[in-house]
């Protein structure tokens, strides 16, 4: 008998992508052992996360035509400048106001680090759904705020930090390679555009593989209110002021209010740089990593009520210029 899991999967906003996430996260919780028996297993869908983004990436980056590069550049350029810019200024303005240890147990840190990161496998997902190629090509530039690499160059400016240039290369490297190759060879293009299909699954569950529904737990009601504020100023926020700037409604604005499972490495390497954050290391993984498994459910639910919004409202107002244009 056939089970229609796949179609099941679909009935969800990145569903394909979602709900293996949350399958591996449950594995991870309650039988880890079960990920540690070595071999293709744990490479597949323990530790091979880094390679399936990267091969993510190299995917998506075939799929640009380079006669739309532009729109794609300032698309994710657009929504890398509102993803840090709104978690970066939330970090800050917090530290200011209340110091290194935060208000009602809220870091900053964690702030920084979960508000500034989107989950860009999430974030394609919604695109090849609700956007289009363009769209779907903009990962690769968002590619550049998974982890510490923003966080740290800000922190780099103000002399707290590294500047870490090559890692905005060696981020940006699988998409450029797969870009020449798309443009050189379509028919590359079109077996490498399946990837886009076939590999969220494989990401979803190996991120998921990486966290624990006890962090949850641990981070206690903080990290719950900052998986919402992630959803709420760069979901919401972000939704309206990039329509603004598109001149029209678009959901994809909406898309970048996620936290990568990679954020929560984020304040490791920011201590690096300054030991006295050192004591909020714990705390802060624990609530980036309750904000990581919150927005990967609320995120894409965000993004279809917008895009149903969008459909509605762009709609409303085609038909309102055809009527002052007749008159």
């Amino acid at each position: 008998m056939q089970v229609p899991m796949l179609a099941t999967m679909k009935k969800f906003p990145a569903g394909v992508m979602v709900i293996p996430l949350l399958l591996g996260c449950l594995v991870n919780t309650f039988i880890p052992q079960s990920l540690m028996i070595g071999s293709f297993t744990t490479s597949l869908f323990k530790t091979g996360v880094p390679t399936l983004i990267g091969l993510f990436l190299f995917c998506s980056g075939a799929t640009i035509d380079i006669k739309m590069a532009g729109e794609t550049v300032w698309k994710g350029i657009v929504l890398i400048l509102l993803k840090f810019g709104i978690g970066f200024g939330l970090g800050v303005g917090l530290h200011v106001m209340f110091g290194p240890a935060g208000f009602l147990g809220l870091l900053p840190l964690a702030v920084i680090g979960a508000v500034t990161n989107s989950n860009g496998v999430i974030y394609a997902t919604l695109a090849s759904q609700y956007g289009d190629e363009s769209d779907v090509g903009a990962t690769s530039i968002l590619a550049i705020n998974d982890g510490p690499f923003l966080t740290m160059v800000a922190l780099g400016v103000a002399g707290l930090g590294q500047f870490p240039v090559i890692d905005m290369f060696a981020s940006m490297g699988t998409m450029l390679v797969g870009f020449v190759i798309g443009n050189l060879d379509h028919e590359w293009r079109k077996i490498l555009a399946t990837g886009i299909v076939l590999l969220p699954p494989f990401n979803g569950f190996a991120l998921g593989a990486g966290m624990n529904l006890n962090n949850i737990g641990n981070a206690g009601i903080s990290g719950v209110i900052l998986g919402l504020i992630t959803v709420l100023f760069t979901g919401v926020v972000s939704f309206f002021i990039y329509s603004v700037l598109r001149k029209k409604a678009d959901p994809m604005g909406a898309a970048i209010g996620t936290t990568a499972g990679i954020a929560t490495t984020t304040p490791t390497a920011v201590a690096l740089s300054d030991p006295s954050l050192q004591p909020f290391v714990a705390e802060a993984t624990a609530q980036i990593a309750a904000s990581v498994v919150i927005t990967a459910v609320l995120c894409p639910l965000l993004v279809a009520y917008c895009y149903k919004k969008s459909i509605e409202f762009n709609a409303h107002r085609t038909a309102a210029k055809q009527g002052s244009n007749k008159e």
